[in-house]
């Protein structure tokens, strides 16, 4: 989706997570290790599906957390809305090859 919007992704974001082909994120098993995980890897903010919300709530006391941000997620708009930067990044355009001169490094018929 950021090439799509030419809006990159959020520094020091992780996601974590399957959805349905109309956008429904579906909960997660291993909430706490992947969090745990992500906070050991210098991640400062988490995408969660919403369905895992107790579950997380439950086994990640703040102590535990410190720093680190969780937003629960339901569905794709709420994902690219956490996800992506606001802004979209002018693109890439690359620089065109100049045309080769003949007789350099050009083909040459074998007759």
């Amino acid at each position: 989706m950021n090439l799509l919007t030419n809006r990159p992704v959020k520094n020091r974001l992780a996601m974590t997570g399957e959805m349905t082909l109309s956008g429904v994120v579906l909960p997660i098993g291993g909430v706490k290790e992947k969090v745990l995980g992500a906070k050991r890897a210098g991640i400062t903010h988490v995408l969660l599906p919403a369905d895992n919300e107790p579950n997380a709530v439950a086994d990640l006391p703040p102590e535990i957390l410190g720093d680190l941000k969780i937003t629960y997620v339901r569905n794709l708009d709420e994902v690219l809305e956490h996800a992506l930067e606001k802004e979209p990044i002018a693109p890439v355009v690359p620089e065109p090859e100049p045309p080769a001169q003949p007789g350099v490094d050009s083909p040459r018929a074998i007759h």
